[in-house]
């Protein structure tokens, strides 16, 4: 496994590096436009208006669905690819597996996503002079973050092993992150917090925004729940890939286009 993650990684730097241009690109894009809602909102609210902390929480979860909008169109998009260029049936020949290759793919382009994602994340600290807190406790919400993520992106793998073509459905599903992640879900009232505990990755993201962006200390409960969340929203994704490689294969339309 270690071999395959090695070669994963040479291929993704190879094509990371022969067209730098279109991540720079990517890196400036998404740091000013946010840049460009923290102006907005400045001039709406006038300049005697105080945000406290809302600001570093909005800005904590904006780059945080910025690095789950990375992994959502790693592993459909890649598929997509290859069936294009007619190379997806050798990744389903592989000796390893195909869910197997398909992570350890996916770990592959996390090391570089990390990296871009720090960058989008000091640019946009200097632009608006808004600085977070970290932690190194802070990877534990992470990580139950970036498990449900990675089980969408399993699900929207195995939506394009079946119809191939999901851009419109990716993003609307990229927006309905947005509100999920970038928006304070942890100060909801009423019924909507044990709506909250269902919904894919909104209680390790608001642990996140707790330590990173209010100071405050690691809530071990709301740590386990999310763990909970996070695992199930992955073994699901990894239960509906099987079940569209399955169906694929069945009705000879896994390399179709």
């Amino acid at each position: 496994m270690f071999n395959l993650f090695q070669a994963e990684f040479k291929r993704i730097w190879k094509e990371f590096i022969r067209y730098p241009v279109d991540a720079i690109s990517g890196i400036l894009v998404t740091s000013f436009f946010f840049y460009g809602m923290f102006f907005g909102a400045h001039y709406i609210a006038g300049p005697n208006i105080q945000f406290g902390d809302r600001l570093d929480t909005i800005l904590a979860g904006y780059v945080l669905w910025t690095l789950v909008v990375f992994i959502l169109q790693g592993i459909a998009m890649e598929l997509q690819v290859e069936a294009q260029t007619g190379t997806l049936e050798q990744i389903f020949l592989s000796p390893f597996g195909t869910l197997n290759v398909l992570l350890i793919r996916a770990m592959a382009n996390l090391t570089l996503y990390l990296v871009l994602i720090v960058g989008i994340l000091l640019l946009t600290m200097i632009l608006t002079g808004r600085y977070l807190h970290f932690s190194p406790l802070a990877l534990l919400p992470l990580i139950t973050v970036l498990l449900g993520a990675y089980g969408i992106s399993l699900m929207m793998a195995g939506l394009t092993l079946l119809f191939k073509r999901i851009q419109q459905l990716s993003g609307l599903i990229q927006f309905a992150l947005l509100f999920l992640l970038a928006l304070p879900t942890e100060t909801w009232n009423g019924s909507l917090p044990s709506i909250r505990l269902v919904l894919p990755m909104t209680v390790g993201s608001g642990v996140l925004r707790d330590l990173i962006a209010r100071d405050r200390g690691l809530d071990f409960s709301l740590l386990a729940v999310a763990g909970l969340n996070g695992v199930v929203y992955f073994v699901l994704g990894a239960f509906l890939f099987l079940w569209a490689q399955r169906t694929a294969k069945r009705h000879a339309i896994l390399n179709g286009y």
